[in-house]
């Protein structure tokens, strides 16, 4: 996978040579409100592979201990900056300081299936029963 920096951004980098997640550092300090956002714009640009997508997803350390989260798609075609979002779900300020590792990147395999328009879908299993469906 091809990236290209910013000025000020750093290398995305796996902390572990089997690591699913590529770390996403911030190039800037910033404040997270309690229940509020911000957006940090990470100064990494990445060509993804034919047939692939990134999914930004939440570090886990950042979610359990201090309940902040990430979440993001990132298309094949799109070869600009990467912007995360990230969220602050606790009653406490967070401070996101230069360097700190704000999200991570998961290269994913897309398949492009063609949309089709059914008067009705096959039946299953599951049918249209979600949310706790299933029991605790």
């Amino acid at each position: 996978m091809k990236i290209m920096l910013d000025d000020g951004a750093f290398i995305p980098e796996r902390a572990h040579k089997t690591d699913a997640g590529i770390d996403l550092k911030s190039p800037v300090s910033r404040a997270i409100k309690p229940h509020g956002a911000v957006r940090i714009d990470t100064g990494v640009h990445v060509q993804l592979p034919h047939r692939t997508a990134g999914l930004l997803v939440s570090k886990s350390g950042l979610n359990v201990k201090h309940g902040i989260t990430s979440t993001g798609l990132i298309d094949e075609g799109y070869t600009g900056s990467i912007v995360v979002k990230m969220y602050n779900n606790s009653d406490t300020t967070y401070i996101v300081h230069r360097g700190d590792k704000i999200s991570q990147l998961v290269v994913i395999p897309v398949k492009y299936e063609q949309i089709k328009v059914v008067e009705k879908l096959a039946d299953t299993e599951r049918s249209s029963h979600g949310f706790g469906s299933t029991g605790r």
